[in-house]
């Protein structure tokens, strides 16, 4: 005699400011064995709250919230709640916001226009451990990347110590001060130290910039 496997299925919180887009999202996943929407939220603060509460297994979240953006947020939730994957979902196709959002840890990265079925196949991908990147948005990052510097941006020298340079290839992959120092066995404080140093080497504002320019200097 058979045994059925019962599977649970995966939970979302809907993070989405737009109240029709929000109630479709919930409508569509929903009607799916595989999904179960726990939550939804209008702003950045109400979502953090949300996640905290509910600690879903998958966070859609829109870049432009009020309160706090998605790119915030999402590092927030990585960092108190790693077992929680996040999409970003959003109208945006700019390789600085797509940079900044993959640098913020999101695991994956969706346009929205999507079809419901590609949404589903992202969040799907992304709950079995998987990155997500739109296909629109890696072709996107390859014309970036292929593109020379613009003008006034030179190929600069950047010394960094054998240290920092471990730091900016884990910064780039998105991961906390507080991920890189269990990596490399070193405290937080220090960690930050270092970025800190890095950001200011590069002549970035903050650690998104960073990335952004080291991954445009080809130093990682």
């Amino acid at each position: 005699m058979s045994t059925k496997i019962d599977i649970k299925p995966k939970t979302i919180l809907i993070v989405e400011d737009n109240p029709m887009l929000q109630v479709g999202l919930r409508h569509a996943l929903s009607a799916q064995p595989a999904f179960q929407v726990v939550g939804q939220a209008q702003d950045g603060l109400q979502a953090m709250s949300a996640a905290v509460e509910l600690k879903p297994d998958i966070a859609l979240v829109d870049i432009e919230l009020p309160g706090m953006d998605g790119i915030t947020l999402t590092q927030r939730i990585k960092e108190i709640l790693p077992n929680t994957q996040v999409i970003i979902f959003t109208h945006y196709t700019n390789r600085t916001k797509v940079m900044a959002a993959l640098t913020s840890g999101a695991n994956g990265y969706c346009v929205k226009g999507v079809s419901i079925p590609q949404l589903e196949a992202a969040i799907t991908a992304v709950a079995e451990g998987n990155f997500y990147l739109d296909a629109k948005i890696a072709e996107c990052l390859l014309q970036n990347l292929r593109q020379p510097l613009p003008d006034g941006e030179e190929l600069e020298e950047v010394k960094l110590t054998p240290r920092e340079m471990q730091v900016l290839q884990r910064l780039v992959e998105g991961k906390s001060n507080t991920e890189i120092g269990l990596e490399l066995r070193i405290s937080a404080n220090t960690i930050k130290g270092h970025v800190q140093q890095i950001i200011h080497k590069l002549k970035a504002s903050d650690r998104t910039q960073a990335a952004v320019k080291a991954l445009r200097l080809g130093l990682v």
